[in-house]
């Protein structure tokens, strides 16, 4: 495939937060002698794009092509305009939005700063029959666009009395645009999107709308992302202002938690009216939001009817759910769901209003619970070919992707750069994808020899972020030290990657990978550990669970280390006390120590800190932080691990590559549970039910799929016996 690499722009000048830039439309008419046998369209629009053929909008989802740095990948699309095209004229027609290629609102990470950092520009290849038929050049037209400004952070501002009707349509006269000029060409390698496009996946109305004196507050009910749909009789120069947020306070909007500083550049959208009856909604940006502040409604204008919330996210088929008697779980796993979608925008996200930064270890966190509900593995494996690009010569990896080069100095570190090795990891653990291994497996290596170099003189690692976001106190205010979570999730990082190693045939990359274990493995046990009371450093629950989880602790200490841990929750009242990477792993340490009870418990509680507190409190959507008074991001999803504990435990599935455990975990504040994953064999079903003084348990297993059911302790089946064969069909179970 030859793409093609003649850009073409409207001017030089670009966008800052104080100067605006209209986005651009560019057009081409062209005429046809016969029907095209076959017409293909390849296209790069830097930094969004939407795409006309003959007046209509052909754009694969929202924010094509992809979200990147463009010095690293450049990404075209390709379309087939076969049954689009006609004899006699003809015309595409692109408007151009500034994306990732400039970033006023990403001023915070350095994003106004960087090298690639220019006016918008495209590059296109028409190929008729086989044939190159037209390519950018200075023959197309352009033309201001009626979006007199857009950023990816901050908004759209639309003014519709700047519409020229028929732009992208044949017929229409052009002689008054401009010829498009030459733009330099961008740095990135080219390749066509593989990820799943951004689509509206559904539309809410309102739930209430408020009359505050000076605008309208719309509540939509849930807090997600997307967009906002206007439509009204408007009057001409009437100018609408949208405010979009997730929080109130006093009955009113309240949006400094998703703004850096004192200002209302972020999400804001602006609409100046044409007269008459209109629609619309914004090209190229996104909001997280469950409230719309309105400004400049009259109040005939002021119905239900007139916004609609078009909810968006990569276009994810759902693979996997879960279902209980107890409604707490269940919201959470709605709650899980909706966070994990609302933040994934061709890759994961850390929050949908504020950043819609790509955090290495929110992903990594949350790779598990995705994989089991939904089908990402596409989208990773594009995403992983960024992180792969934004490795540095060392080795050494940035904190989020796409950068221009921030999060190399802060942000990064072994917990979110795990990402590397848990991506594929657990691509090939639940899909069996060993391509997605050997792509990424020598920027592994390379991440190895990097981490070799920071091992101290102690024989410990000690070089990014720790227990993030640990309840009532700051983001980086944990119990446990930073050279105990840094360590752990080194080795952790080795023990993948002989895995990795070995299932593609890499023996010596291998064995590197098993020594860096083992020596720090070594030094953390020495160093680490007090095995005359069978503590982790730092006392606290994150160190305990992790030493647990990770086995850092011998198979022979870990019931006397669990009991510290026991110990160390009830101190804190039977609540969590953890930061996100122990709330990753300290529930599954208690199910598979035979207190799945205590777990759920710890998760569902209404009083705080908990999930059910969050519940209580009215949460739509997963939190960023457990805080009582403090109000931070209201829609972040990397503690959603829970549903991968409640699919697997509580449900009982565990499924990996190719082999199956039904291992349920018979919660007694639950009187069911049900679980699914749909495995490369097919779907994978559990549920279970009290009926008297048994249980029923109904599996579902595909042919072909070999396993187990083994029952937890205390239980049996009706001949006696607590493990057999995993097939479909109805069981009975009974007390021991």
């Amino acid at each position: 495939m030859t793409f093609p690499t003649r850009f073409i722009a409207a001017g030089m000048d670009f966008t800052t937060l104080t100067h605006n830039v209209p986005a651009p439309y560019l057009r081409k008419s062209f005429k046809l002698d016969k029907k095209a046998d076959e017409a293909a369209l390849l296209v790069c629009g830097l930094g969004f794009y939407e795409l006309f053929v003959n007046g209509r909008r052909i754009t694969k989802g929202a924010l094509a092509p992809y979200i990147s740095n463009p010095d690293d990948l450049l990404y075209y699309d390709q379309y087939d305009l076969t049954e689009l095209l006609t004899p006699g004229e003809n015309v595409v027609g692109l408007c151009l939005g500034n994306g990732m290629l400039n970033c006023p609102g990403g001023y915070v990470w350095d994003l106004d700063k960087v090298r690639y950092r220019g006016a918008p520009m495209a590059a296109l290849r028409l190929d008729v029959d086989g044939e190159a038929f037209l390519e950018s050049d200075e023959s197309f037209r352009t033309h201001p666009s009626p979006i007199w400004g857009d950023d990816l952070r901050g908004g759209e501002y639309y003014d519709a009395r700047k519409e020229q009707p028929g732009w992208c349509a044949p017929g229409f006269d052009d002689s008054a645009w401009q010829p498009a000029i030459t733009a330099p060409a961008p740095r990135g390698e080219a390749r066509l999107c593989e990820a799943d496009p951004i689509v509206v996946t559904q539309e809410l109305p309102p739930v209430s709308l408020t009359d505050l004196g000076d605008g309208w507050l719309y509540d939509f009910g849930v807090n997600a992302a997307g967009l906002c749909r206007l439509a009204l009789e408007g009057e001409p120069g009437q100018e609408i202002t949208l405010y979009y947020g997730e929080h109130l306070i006093g009955g009113r909007l309240h949006r400094r938690n998703i703004c850096f500083n004192d200002n209302d550049y972020v999400q804001k959208d602006i609409y100046i009216c044409k007269g008459g009856k209109e629609s619309y909604t914004p090209s190229f940006t996104y909001h997280g939001f469950q409230y719309v502040f309105v400004k400049g409604l009259k109040p005939a204008q002021a119905v239900p009817e007139t916004l609609t919330y078009s909810i968006m996210n990569s276009n994810l088929k759902e693979r996997g759910g879960f279902t209980c008697s107890d409604e707490t779980v269940n919201t959470l796993q709605t709650l899980t769901r909706r966070s994990t979608l609302a933040n994934f925008y061709y890759f994961p996200t850390d929050c949908p209003h504020r950043e819609k930064n790509g955090w290495t270890g929110d992903a990594a966190l949350s790779a598990e619970h995705t994989l089991l509900n939904l089908e990402a593995e596409t989208s990773y494996r594009e995403w992983l070919r960024n992180i792969r690009k934004a490795q540095r010569d060392d080795g050494a990896l940035p904190g989020i992707v796409p950068t221009g080069g921030w999060g190399f100095q802060w942000g990064n570190g072994p917990a979110w750069d795990c990402v590397l090795t848990w991506l594929p990891y657990y691509i090939y653990i639940y899909r069996g994808d060993k391509e997605i291994l050997r792509e990424n497996a020598h920027a592994i290596l390379r991440y190895l020899e990097y981490m070799s170099t920071k091992i101290r003189r102690d024989g410990l690692c000690a070089y990014g972020l720790g227990d993030w976001c640990p309840p009532g106190r700051g983001a980086d205010k944990y119990k446990s030290p930073l050279r105990f979570t840094d360590t752990v999730m080194c080795m952790d990082i080795c023990d993948k990657a002989a895995y990795i190693f070995g299932e593609i045939d890499m023996p010596a990359h291998r064995e590197f990978a098993l020594s860096l274990y083992s020596k720090l493995r070594r030094s953390a046990r020495k160093k680490l550990l007090n095995l005359s009371t069978m503590t982790a450093e730092g006392s606290c629950q994150t160190s305990q669970a992790m030493a647990i989880f990770f086995h850092l602790f011998e198979p022979a200490e870990k019931p006397e280390a669990f009991r510290v841990l026991l110990k160390l929750i009830d101190g804190e009242g039977g609540h969590f006390d953890t930061g996100i990477l122990g709330g990753r792993v300290i529930f599954h340490v208690l199910a598979e120590h035979g207190q799945a009870d205590l777990a759920l418990h710890m998760i569902t509680r209404p009083d705080y800190p908990s999930y059910g507190f969050w519940v209580a409190q009215g949460a739509t959507s997963l939190w960023e932080q457990f805080h009582l008074k403090q109000i931070a991001s209201h829609n972040h999803h990397f503690w959603g691990d829970i549903s991968h504990f409640f699919i697997r435990h509580l449900a009982g599935i565990d499924y990996k590559r190719g082999e199956l455990s039904i291992t349920p975990k018979f919660a007694a504040a639950l009187d069911f549970a049900e679980g699914w994953h749909t495995a490369p064999e097919g779907e994978v079903r559990a549920r279970w039910e009290r009926e008297g003084e048994g249980i029923t348990l109904d599996v579902t297993v595909p042919e072909g799929l070999e396993g187990s059911i083994a029952l937890p302790c205390g239980y049996v089946f009706e001949d006696g016996t607590a493990v057999q064969d995993a097939r479909t069909g109805a069981y009975r179970i009974v007390g021991a």
